[in-house]
């Protein structure tokens, strides 16, 4: 049982940035069955039927009034213990951010809203908990096409191209969390990123599953309950010794 109740998460509140969204639905409910304070910030409030969930209107695609708006969220509920941005800023044209059709403004505008609301939310956060000095755990959201490329030929036959922008973004995420982990760590904040593969979602079409099935090891794209369990792990005790880490739930796709 000892090991068990490292995965409990008793008198800490928790931050989900995104907490309304495909999978941080997921990683909000699963933090709210490990006991923590559970707070989603986000634009919209898809939770409302789990009455222990607080709900925080913040959206952190306006980058400018970020440090304020996240301010008035910590003087009311004060420093997290658990910090989670699996938020997904992007324009309006995301989808013509592949190499053919991208444009120097929209690129900038993702690169803003995205990469750089991550890294400013994720300093703010350890710079309070440091200050707290109880430490903590922020959990970041990366890919793994933040690691390696992402693979053309599963996207033959489909409308699916692939992003220039978001291996910038992801990789950039990716060794912020490493720079974090290495300068926070004697403050105890440990900072991870999660790294998904493919998950499972009602709008991918037939090709595409079956394209990316026929490449990936397991055989099969991941669950948002895959996501979720991996951040419950990074958010709890049982994860004290862990920072710095790409955490991959990929079905083994990065070590082909």
């Amino acid at each position: 049982m000892k090991y068990l109740k490292k995965f409990l998460n008793k008198n800490k509140t928790a931050f989900i940035v995104g907490g309304s969204g495909f999978i941080g639905k997921e990683v909000a409910k699963a933090i709210m069955e490990s006991k923590a304070k559970v707070i989603n910030l986000d634009i919209v409030n898809n939770l409302k039927k789990f009455k222990s969930i607080k709900f925080e209107k913040f959206d952190c695609s306006k980058i400018n009034e970020l440090e304020k708006s996240f301010e008035r969220i910590l003087k009311k509920y004060g420093s997290p213990d658990i910090f989670v941005n699996c938020s997904y800023p992007r324009s309006h044209d995301w989808s013509d951010n592949s190499f053919s059709k991208v444009n120097l403004q929209t690129y900038k505008k993702n690169v803003d809203i995205h990469l750089n609301s991550y890294v400013w939310l994720a300093k703010f956060v350890a710079e309070k908990m440091m200050k707290r000095k109880k430490g903590g755990s922020i959990i970041q959201f990366s890919s793994t096409y933040g690691l390696v490329g992402q693979t053309m030929k599963i996207y033959k036959g489909t409308n699916i191209r692939e992003s220039m922008t978001y291996s910038v973004i992801k990789g950039g995420i990716s060794n912020l969390t490493r720079q974090m982990a290495s300068y926070y760590g004697k403050y105890n904040v440990r900072v991870n990123s999660i790294c998904p593969g493919g998950i499972q979602a009602k709008y991918m079409s037939e090709k595409f599953v079956k394209n990316y099935n026929s490449v990936v090891p397991l055989g099969r794209l991941g669950q948002t309950s895959d996501v979720a369990s991996a951040v419950l792990f990074l958010s709890s005790d049982a994860s004290s010794y862990i920072t710095g880490t790409d955490f991959l739930i990929d079905g083994g796709w990065t070590s082909i």
